[in-house]
């Protein structure tokens, strides 16, 4: 399975961008699939989670603000992201599982102050 994300960029504070994460090479529906990120000297963290049947998770710091929908008949996964912040700063990774976990390779997400 690969993942390949896009969408990201350099917005200003207050500002909003969309993401969006393409799996291909799998016949079948994937089940959770995901976005983390990791920022300059820190690990990565989670940001929001989606099961296949929609149920969905956030972190504390992205509550209210990003809303993480799927495309289950074609694999996808977005990420509208409201109101961005300085510290959203990050490359921001695609993640899915179906028996094994997959990874995209990232997409920059610049938040200037």
């Amino acid at each position: 399975v690969q993942l390949v994300e896009s969408g990201g960029g350099l917005v200003q504070a207050g500002g909003s961008l969309r993401l969006s994460c393409a799996a291909s090479g799998s016949r079948f529906r994937l089940n959770n699939m995901g976005w983390y990120r990791q920022a300059p000297g820190k690990e990565r963290e989670l940001v929001a989670l989606i099961t296949r049947g929609g149920i969905t998770n956030y972190a504390d710091s992205v509550k209210g603000r990003f809303t993480i929908s799927r495309d289950n008949a074609n694999n996808a996964v977005y990420l509208q992201m409201n109101s961005l912040k300085p510290e959203d700063t990050a490359i921001y990774y695609c993640n899915a599982d179906l028996a094994m976990t997959y990874w995209g390779r990232g997409t920059l997400v610049t938040v200037s102050s």
